[in-house]
């Protein structure tokens, strides 16, 4: 995992058509902390996200990775390659199994212990099972093995509880402690408490 320090938005901006979502937006966190992004539906948490993964152009501010080595990543597509992404869509192909979906994933990031991620996220049993045929809890519980694959230092997580029962939710907040433990950093975007110590960004208060 390549070693961040910080992440580090200063007055940004973002529109989406004629909706200015926020302005003069400021944050920062630090390598082993996790952001918690919150506020009500519309306020713009996942359009956040998108713009920190470099999916959004902001109308203004910077934002900015920062590495051990000094570097400045502030170029979006430079900036993709640190990313981890976890949205709503679960980027897992439903006619595979969950074996077969970290497969290719450990292939394209070439990077993680298949095993290890299934049997972390308590995917053993149906580890052989079309996704297709899983809950929506046991999808979450793949995507977040998809995850722990891509080996990237920056964790985007939009309503990474949601589907998820009281164990699944145990596993995942263990999951981003030990993401964090090893110096990574995790922005979240929820609408409840995510289990683990986090700063706050409150978006949308009046």
């Amino acid at each position: 995992m390549t070693a961040l320090t910080s992440l580090e938005g200063k007055n940004l901006a973002l529109a989406r058509g004629q909706h200015l979502l926020f302005r003069n937006l400021s944050f920062e966190v630090s390598a082993g902390e996790v952001l918690s992004v919150e506020g009500p539906n519309g306020a713009g948490k996942t359009s956040l996200l998108r713009l920190i993964a470099g999916f959004l152009e902001p109308r203004g501010g910077t934002l900015a990775l920062h590495s051990t080595a000094g570097e400045s990543v502030t170029d979006p597509e430079e900036r993709a390659r640190f990313v981890g992404w976890f949205g709503h869509q679960d980027g897992i192909k439903p006619q595979l199994t969950p074996a077969e979906n970290l497969a290719f994933f450990a292939r394209y990031y070439a990077h993680g212990d298949i095993e290890y991620a299934l049997d972390h996220m308590g995917l053993r049993r149906v580890r052989d099972l079309a996704v297709q045929y899983l809950s929506a809890g046991q999808k979450k519980r793949v995507a977040f093995a998809r995850l722990m694959l891509s080996g990237r230092p920056l964790w985007l997580l939009d309503e990474p509880l949601s589907s998820l029962d009281a164990a699944g939710r145990v596993l995942a907040a263990d999951l981003i402690k030990q993401h964090c433990s090893a110096g990574g950093i995790v922005v979240a975007a929820t609408h409840e408490p995510l289990g683990v110590p986090c700063r706050q960004l409150l978006l949308g208060a009046a």
